[in-house]
């Protein structure tokens, strides 16, 4: 859980940083807008731009119920985020399976992707398609 966050942390330190270092220079205007370009980075970053996740039993139980897609993400992974932005509001129609939290599915992404921990990845009706384009997965939900 904590991994998730560093990059978002890091993000605000620097920007704080270099904010500071601007506004001691004279130009708090700049600073400003520095440290909000910064904060909306490490927004952007941070795992509170995802659907909440479910563990990766759970997703496939409901998957398999429901027939929604299961995503396998990770924070920080940009592709991760490409997919999210893309689905906009049609992302809360999939089951999220953050691999950073839940261990059971990094060993489900790893058995699919020959021991890698690649993310995206899409499971759908039992077929894995690794860093799918989001018109493809787009395609794979039922019309709301």
């Amino acid at each position: 859980m904590m991994r998730a966050w560093i990059l978002p942390v890091v993000l605000v330190l620097c920007g704080s940083v270099a904010a500071l270092e601007r506004a001691f220079g004279g130009s708090p205007g700049s600073a400003a807008v520095l440290l909000l370009v910064f904060v909306l980075l490490a927004g952007v970053t941070s795992p509170l731009v995802f659907p909440r996740s479910v563990g990766a039993l759970e997703a496939q139980q409901r998957s398999a119920g429901d027939g929604r897609p299961v995503v396998f993400w990770r924070p920080g992974c940009t592709y991760c985020l490409r997919l999210r932005f893309r689905l906009g509001r049609r992302a809360r129609q999939l089951h999220w399976v953050n691999i950073w939290r839940d261990p059971a599915g990094a060993a489900a992404v790893r058995e699919i992707n020959d021991g890698n921990e690649t993310v995206p990845t899409v499971v759908v009706g039992g077929q894995s398609h690794t860093n799918p384009d989001p018109a493809w997965v787009r395609e794979q939900l039922s019309p709301s």
